[in-house]
């Protein structure tokens, strides 16, 4: 049974690889239309996620968020703000603090291009339970967890010469 349950493990953990690449083609695909790239999209779904903890995201959090440093944030920002999906904005209680937001047009480019994604798996999860999504939410949250950790370890460690 319990090389039964590791082959089932296995076969989950494929399915997952294999949900990731396809909603990466996705992402990639609105990145294309859109003339950004890879880090951009990232940038702006962790603003638009920011917004709807409703928690207002600043460059610095921003760059941990995707992983840049200070100087390459500053750029990506000011790429996303002179295209027009990004605006800068000082926080009324502290004019030193600036906040970042999405605009208006960046949620309607990203309602056009994958709010049928997401109807279509919404609709898909009409079938599950209460219970089931429970698990599947909890499941979900464990692997970003786990995929988080290993996206921002160091490079492998490699056997000494000599040992393998």
């Amino acid at each position: 049974m319990d090389g039964d349950a590791a082959a089932v493990r296995q076969e989950v953990a494929l399915l997952l690889r294999r949900l990731n690449v396809e909603l990466d083609a996705v992402g990639q695909r609105f990145a294309e239309l859109h003339g950004l790239n890879r880090t951009d999209v990232r940038a702006l779904v962790a603003i638009m996620d920011a917004a709807r903890r409703g928690e207002a995201l600043t460059a610095g959090r921003l760059g941990d968020a995707v992983d840049l440093r200070s100087a390459s944030v500053t750029a990506l920002v000011d790429r996303l703000e002179r295209v027009g999906h990004v605006r800068r904005v000082r926080d009324p209680g502290d004019r030193r603090r600036v906040a970042l937001e999405i605009s208006d047009s960046a949620m309607a480019a990203g309602a056009e291009h994958f709010g049928g994604l997401a109807r279509d798996m919404t609709a898909a999860m009409e079938g599950y339970t209460g219970e089931e999504l429970a698990v599947v939410r909890r499941w979900l949250e464990d692997m970003t967890a786990v995929i988080m950790r290993h996206s921002h370890a160091g490079p492998p460690e490699q056997p000494a010469p000599g040992q393998a």
